[in-house]
C-alpha cells in the first residue's frame, strides 16, 4: 500500500477530496490532505504567502508520510493550480515523494509562471467573470453562487454545494511565481496527468498544451469536468492507485 498528499487548487482546501480520500482509504492507502497555509487570510496572511512556502510545506507533508509508513511509497498529486505546488515541491525534494500526478493542474516548464501560461490560453470568459480582487490585490475570492457551471457541471449538485459554500480567498503571489524546474530533480519523477475532457476552467485545449511544454507524462482522459474528485472519484481514485511506483500498484 501507499501513502497519498493531496493538494487542492485555487479557492478550495482539502475537503474538496473527500470523496476520493474516502475512497482511497478503503482501498486500504493513507491519506493526508491538507489546506494550504495562508488561504482564506486578511490581506497580510495572504501576502505572506509564497509557491516557495507552500512546496516546503508539501514536503514536509510528503516526507512525515514516507516516515510514518516505514518508507512505503508517496504519491504526491494536485488538482489545478495545485500543480505548481508539486512542481516546485518536487524540485526541491524529489527523495521526499516516488511520483507525481497532475489532476488537471497546472504542470508547467521552467521559467513559467500561471500567469504567464494565462495569456497562451485560449479566452474563458466564463471563468474570468468569476473571479475578484481582495485585500487590496493580496488574493482573490471566487463568486460560489455562479462557479457551479464553471467549476461543476457534471457533478452531484448536493456535493457541488457542499463544495463551493466553503470556498476561500486565494493569495496572489504563487500565480505570479515563476516555476525553477530541472531535469535532475523535478524530472527525475514519473508523471501522471489525469485530463478531463469538459473542463470549463482548464480547457481541454490548455491540458494537452501543457503536456506538449512538458513532455514525458503518462496520460489518464477522464470524462469529468474541471472537478473529478465529484464528478469522476471512482476513475480518479483508480488514476491515483495505477500512479504507485513498483509493485506497491498491485498491492
Amino acid at each position: 500500500m501507499a501513502g497519498f498528499v493531496l493538494i487542492h487548487g485555487s479557492w478550495h482546501g482539502g475537503w474538496c477530496f473527500d470523496e476520493v480520500t474516502r475512497r482511497l482509504e478503503a482501498a486500504g492507502h493513507t491519506v493526508v490532505a491538507p489546506t494550504l497555509p495562508g488561504m482564506g487570510g486578511d490581506e497580510a496572511e495572504l501576502r505572506a504567502v509564497t509557491l516557495q512556502g507552500w512546496a516546503d510545506f508539501a514536503v514536509a507533508q510528503c516526507r512525515a508520510l514516507k516516515i510514518g509508513l516505514s518508507g512505503a511509497p508517496v504519491v504526491l498529486a494536485g488538482h489545478s493550480r495545485g500543480g505548481l505546488v508539486l512542481s516546485q515541491a518536487a524540485e526541491t525534494d524529489p527523495a521526499a515523494m516516488d511520483a507525481l500526478v497532475y489532476i488537471c493542474a497546472m504542470m508547467l516548464p521552467d521559467g513559467m509562471s500561471r500567469a504567464d501560461f494565462k495569456a497562451l490560453e485560449e479566452p474563458t470568459p466564463e471563468f474570468d467573470m468569476l473571479i475578484s480582487p481582495v485585500g487590496n490585490g493580496a488574493g482573490t475570492i471566487v463568486d460560489a453562487a455562479k462557479a457551479g457551471p464553471v467549476f461543476a457541471q457534471l457533478s452531484p449538485p448536493d456535493l457541488v454545494a457542499t463544495t463551493l459554500t466553503r470556498l476561500l480567498a486565494e493569495p496572489h503571489g504563487p500565480r505570479a511565481t515563476p516555476l525553477h524546474l530541472t531535469p535532475g530533480r523535478w524530472g527525475s519523477l514519473p508523471r501522471t496527468y489525469v485530463e478531463t475532457l469538459h473542463d470549463r476552467t482548464i480547457p481541454i485545449s490548455s491540458q494537452c498544451r501543457m503536456q506538449a511544454l512538458s513532455p514525458g507524462a503518462a496520460v489518464v482522459t477522464l470524462s469529468a469536468d474541471h472537478s473529478p474528485y465529484l464528478s469522476a472519484p471512482d476513475a480518479l481514485t483508480a488514476a491515483l492507485i495505477a500512479a504507485i511506483p513498483g509493485d506497491s500498484a498491485n498491492a
